[in-house]
């Protein structure tokens, strides 16, 4: 948390990035990002739901414990699901302290200081840092009417600054702001003394967050504010197409990539199998 605020008062921007497994933890850190975003985004990106809602607090515990085995040098922020926070205090308490445990060193929760500052609150009172998540929160898409860009006017802009401001006051390390209109985002950036990590929201916030599975080109279809570097897609159906057609020409395994038995262990074996075959 230290590193991020320090980034903020150098104007330095923060780089974050999901990841969901080791592998892919392992190589977002060697790309020298700042944090890695164990998304409940991982619910359509991994696990084939129609939206996060679906994902449980113990897939976000597999999850988090899968990337932080990768042992990252950037720093480990855990989603809390749908249902994992809004019922109760304790019940978000205990369940972060899962993902805490899990390896995470801080948890995102969707919503900011006027909907969750007692959850705020009781996270900071545990000693488990808190990011903030305001303007589109994906779990509640149902009840704003979709997924649609928030703040468009002037009223809800001042419900989704003050949903941040409020965030900061309870205690918050930082605030994601998603998919809200940029000049909202640029206010709330000015605003706040804790970093803001935009997604889908323009570029004036402190940093920025994508799902590297669109980075990558490997969501078939992407969020209008995402951008493919690369295409993976295209590189793995290749590579299992020539995985295949060597398999089906006889081509692979080739040599070098299958081993025997020691000398004349393959002849002794012929010599005792003829030898069952007489005795039945």
């Amino acid at each position: 948390m230290k590193t991020l605020l320090e980034k903020k008062e150098k104007r330095e921007r923060i780089v974050m990035i999901t990841a969901y497994d080791t592998i892919m933890a392992r190589l977002v850190d060697e790309a020298g990002v700042d944090v890695i975003l164990v998304g409940d985004s991982l619910g359509m990106v991994l696990l084939g739901y129609s939206s996060t809602l679906q994902v449980t607090i113990d897939d976000m515990v597999r999850h988090v414990a899968a990337v932080a085995r990768a042992e990252p040098r950037a720093m480990i922020v855990g989603d809390m699901p749908f249902m994992s926070y809004e019922a109760s205090v304790s019940e978000a308490v205990h369940n972060a302290g899962r993902l805490l445990a899990a390896g995470a060193d801080a948890v995102k929760i969707e919503g900011g200081g006027e909907s969750y500052g007692d959850v705020i609150r009781a996270l900071r009172r545990a000693g488990i840092p808190v990011m903030a998540h305001v303007g589109l929160t994906p779990q509640r898409y149902k009840l704003l009417g979709g997924y649609r860009l928030m703040g468009k006017t002037a009223s809800e802009a001042l419900e989704v600054i003050r949903e941040a401001v409020t965030a900061e006051e309870e205690g918050a390390f930082a605030v994601v702001i998603e998919f809200t209109a940029w000049e909202v985002a640029k206010t709330i950036t000015e605003k706040l003394t804790i970093p803001t990590i935009c997604i889908g929201s323009g570029p004036y916030c402190d940093g920025q967050v994508l799902v590297v599975h669109d980075v990558l080109g490997l969501t078939p279809s992407p969020p209008p504010f995402s951008k493919q570097y690369t295409n993976l897609s295209d590189i793995i159906r290749k590579a299992v197409l020539d995985y295949a057609r060597e398999v089906r020409e006889g081509l692979f395994p080739g040599e070098g990539m299958y081993w025997g038995m020691k000398k004349n262990e393959y002849n002794k074996l012929l010599s005792m199998l003829r030898e069952e075959q007489k005795e039945h």
